[in-house]
Parts: C-alpha cells; structure tokens; sequence
C-alpha cells in the first residue's frame, strides 16, 4: 500500500524560468528540493569549486595543522586509523596521500570488520605505542573514542580526530551533555561550536579539507588539491550523503574527474566492470563501483581496497580490481540469502508485527547486516535493525526511515549496549547476546511512529502530462543531476491512460514494454522493469491506469525516441 502525494511548494516558477533560461517545470523541480533565492538556484545550477567553503572554518582545523606540520617537519611517526567502509577506505586515502606528499613519515591502520570492529581500540592504541608512533589521525572515526584518546594521551601519543558522526551526548536533568574526546584537535563539523556551514559532509571529505588546509600552509598549487576531488565524491555518494550545497558541487565535478581519473586503481575498477566507455554517474558510483570498494570490508580487508587507490601500475591495478569484482559477486549472493531468510522472519513470526524490527540471524555475516537492514527497510518501510552473532557477542546495523532517528532511539537503550554510533538513518551496535530480546521490546515500547508515518510514500514533483516531456524538457532535466538522496531523480505522474501493445521481455520476465495513450490520444512508449507479469495482470483487468513516470530519450541503433520509465502505478 502506498499513499501518493505531490509536493507543493510555491515560487514565481515564471521569473525563475526567464531570469535562467530554463522550462518552468525545471524551476518547479528545483523549488522541490528545497532551493530558494537566486543566489542559491544559479549556485544549484552552475555552481563550481571555487564556491566550496574555506577549510579554515572547521573547528580546531588550525590547531590540527599546527600539529600536523610540526610532526611532518620533526619526521615523527603518524598513524593513520581509518574504517572499513567505502568513506573509511577513501578517507584513508587522502590522509595517507597528503601527508606523504609533504614529507611526512605515515603509515595506515584499518580495522578488521570482524576482529577489530568499528573505529579505534585499546588494543589499538596499545600496538601504535608499540610500533613506535608519534602521533594518530582518525579518519570515519573517533568522535565516540574518548576513552580510547583518554589512553593514547596518558601513553604521550598525540591524537588528531577526523570525522563525521553525531558527537555523543547523555541527557541529565532536561539537559544535553555532549561528550568531546579530549584530543589535540577534533575536526568534525557536527560540534555545535564549529562554525563551518555544511554539516553533512562525509569523513572523506572532512580529511580532504584537513589536507587541503595543510597544503594551503606549505604553498602547495592549489590544483594539486583537485586530485582528491573524485574520491571525494566517490565517499559521498557510498556514504550517502545528501546531494545538497557542497555535496551537489563536489559530486558532480568528481563525477567529471572519475570519467578521466588518472589513478591505475579507479581506472582498472571502471574497466573491471565494462564502465570504460560509459558517463559515469552517480548511480554507477553508488551500485557498480561502491560496492565493489565495500566488499574488501565485508568479505575479506579493507586493505584491499587500498592498496588498489595505492597502485603504482597498470598490472597491479587490473589484478586487485578484479578480485574485488569478484569478491563484489559472492557478497551480492550471501546478500539475497540472508535477506530471504530476514523477510522469512518478518513474515512468519511475530517480530514482523513490530514498528521498528529487529532481526536475529545468527548465522549470517556480519559485515551483511547493514545491506540487509537497508533491503527489509525499503520492502517494509519500517526502521530495521539485522543482529549477528559475532565472535565477541552480537553485532549489528540498522536502517531507517525519515521519521524515526536511529541514532537518538539507541541513545535511550544506551544501558543495553557495548559500543553503538551512527546517524538518524543509519547506526552500527553491539550488545550481548542475553539484551537481544530486551533491546527489541525496548525500541517498540519507545517507539512513536504512527500509522501514517509507515506508509510508505510516493512524492510526486508534478503531475504532467506524458505528451509536455518532449525533448528539450528532457535534456534540460541533466541540469538537476547528480540524483541522489537529498536531489532525488525527478517524479512525474499522469492519471488515465490506456495501455496498448504490452509485451514482456528478458530473461526473468522483468521487463515490460507498451505504449501509453492518454485521453487525448497521445501516444508514447514507454518501459516498466520490475514484476513484470504482476503489472501485466493489473493492466488487463483496469480500462484505465495511473502512472509516475520519468521521462527519457532512448537511444537505439542511432534513433532517438522520447519513452516513459514507469516507477509506480495504480
């Protein structure tokens, strides 16, 4: 069941079409997502990276530069401690890049999904002393740390926090206590004293400003700080980030830049996966190349992923990308099993009644948890939390949905659990085996959402008439791009339409193509890919069927034909 609504947002749609040159639907589009002032709309529109916000304005970043000269130029060691996720792995990246481009003595740490866990460790620590390291840089990580600076700083190590995540907080008495590690710098944008502009920017990008900073101080060409810009926009997109403001700009130059990377590791990736030829989207990034890049975190080390950024050849380049294409397969199938036997759960046992669900597969690898959780979220539209039994208790992740923040419900079970961190939309936990049951009922008991917040919406931008979407409508729509979240694809809908010539195509019957006549006898093609034979059925016993539709030119032996891309129907 879905509810479909259609946003209403008002502006002069005229004004902002003639002052820009655009169709007025465009202006409408742009108003959805929640741009206002022409300012913001020209900065929408055409903005570049010379309207990204100064370094300087993170807090501590000087006091992190400082440090982090002083140590380049005294030759001490620097460890760098990443995550093992697709920002995590890129942030690393940067960090390492940049430092030894300076000069630095630097090396990398990047925890073990399963033998480490998330983020910095006493153990950690302890081997850093051990090895003989000066100071560390977090990266994704360590603004939950502060017991674990607390013992790097007693042991002398001086600690440089990179990161992205909410700062922790406790409520005492009708009041919010935020929990700052107390370590030399902490650059993270989320401190309610940092007054940088954009807080919701990824780890990667948060390391790319420190670097950027640090090279601005040693007079390095300012071009030579554009050589991140495609990891960058790699890590934002995997790390999904909303497309908005600085994001927007980073992403769609990075996007420009990835299409013509000049490192061996990104270009064999593009190859591994038949992309060599293709313009290389957000949607590649986020479906293709991501996962590819996650799945050295999941399945084997995230060093992988690495050493395939670090490569200094072709050969080399071309062995890792294919092994972590391959590796990218076999997570893709432990994935439909263990989401089959998460919907089983759902769908035969009474958690699946539940508001916010909590899964218990035991036997299901770790590292899967969050892909899972994010697949039963999207079918169910509820909050979803995938429980493993890990090799140190229960491990998990969790997915949610606009109206429920993840990461402010698990501050209300902190008692339950070992370590947790995270956003509103996606959180990461451990917890012993025995408080599985009790953290569920937890949840639910804590739980507000009401009915209406879990029905799963379909936000329609306009509802337009198949036969406006001609052609130059359709290619002023790659004025809105990179899609993603936060800058969703744009949605039309029309109502009424008779459907004519309906053939089913593919291998799995996932294909469905027809055209589509409306009242007035405009006729078009269009496309539906989803259960097909489902969709078939429903056109055959209604005269008349509702679409949301997304129009597009489809290109094919050299002819070009305007069709219709059905998303939803009724």
């Amino acid at each position: 069941m879905e509810k479909w609504v259609v946003t209403a947002k008002r502006a002069n749609f005229q004004e902002i079409s003639e002052t820009f040159g655009i169709d007025p639907v465009i202006a409408r589009l742009i108003r959805n997502r929640d741009v206002t002032g022409m300012e913001n709309i020209r900065t929408y529109l055409y903005g570049g990276l010379d309207e990204l916000p100064s370094p300087w304005l993170l807090k501590d970043m000087e006091k992190a530069v400082e440090i982090l000269m002083d140590k380049i130029n005294r030759q001490r060691k620097i460890r760098i401690i990443g995550d093992y996720d697709i920002d995590g792995v890129t942030s690393t990246y940067i960090l390492l890049k940049g430092i030894r481009r300076l000069g630095g003595n630097a090396d990398t740490y990047i925890p073990d999904r399963i033998t480490d866990g998330y983020g910095m460790h006493q153990e950690l620590i302890l081997r850093a002393k051990e090895d003989g390291v000066d100071t560390i840089v977090t990266c994704d990580n360590g603004i939950a740390a502060s017991d674990e600076i607390a013992s790097a700083r007693e042991l002398g190590i001086t600690t440089v926090v990179t990161d992205h995540h909410e700062v922790p907080y406790e409520d005492v008495e009708n009041r919010r206590i935020f929990k700052i590690p107390t370590a030399d710098a902490v650059v993270n944008p989320k401190q309610q004293e940092c007054a940088y502009p954009f807080k919701n920017i990824c780890g990667a990008v948060v390391a790319w400003k420190l670097v950027w900073a640090l090279y601005e101080r040693a007079g390095i060409p300012r071009e030579e700080i554009w050589d991140f810009l495609e990891f960058a926009a790699i890590a934002t997109v995997g790390d999904v980030m909303d497309l908005q403001g600085e994001n927007r700009i980073i992403v769609k130059e990075g996007l420009k830049r990835l299409s013509e990377t000049s490192n061996y590791g990104l270009r064999a990736l593009i190859q591994a996966n038949g992309l060599e030829d293709a313009v290389i989207s957000s949607y590649h990034v986020g479906f293709v190349l991501g996962p590819c890049i996650n799945a050295s975190g999941r399945l084997d080390t995230a060093s992988r992923s690495l050493a395939l950024f670090l490569s200094e050849d072709a050969g080399t380049a071309a062995r890792l990308a294919g092994d972590l294409t391959a590796l990218n397969q076999s997570r893709k199938s432990l994935t439909e099993q263990g989401k089959d036997e998460a919907v089983k759960l759902v769908e035969e046992t009474p958690v699946g009644k539940d508001r916010v669900l909590v899964l218990f597969l035991p036997d299901c690898h770790e590292s899967l948890a969050g892909i899972i959780a994010g697949r039963i979220r999207e079918r169910y539209h509820k909050p979803a939390f995938i429980l493993t039994r890990g090799e140190t208790g229960v491990k998990g992740s969790g997915r949610s949905i606009e109206a429920y923040s993840m990461y402010d419900e698990l501050v209300k079970c902190a008692d339950l659990l070992e370590r947790f961190g995270g956003h509103p939309m996606a959180a990461g936990l451990s917890l012993k085996e025995e408080n599985v049951n009790e953290f569920r009922r937890r949840l639910n008991q804590n739980c507000t959402l009401t009915e209406e917040e879990l029905v799963p919406k379909v936000v329609i931008d306009v509802p337009m008439p198949l036969g406006y979407a001609g052609k130059e409508l359709v290619e002023q729509l790659s004025l809105l791009e990179p899609f993603g979240k936060g800058n969703t694809k744009p949605l039309f809908a029309q109502k009424g339409l008779r459907v004519l010539g309906l053939r089913i195509l593919g291998k799995n019957h996932n294909v469905a193509k027809m055209q589509l006549m409306d009242a007035q006898g405009c006729v078009t093609d269009a496309v539906y890919f989803g259960e097909a034979e489902e969709f078939k059925k429903f056109c055959e016993s209604n005269d008349t069927i509702s679409v949301t539709y997304y129009p597009e030119i489809n290109s094919y032996q050299g002819r070009e034909t305007l069709q219709a891309v059905i998303r939803n129907y009724c």
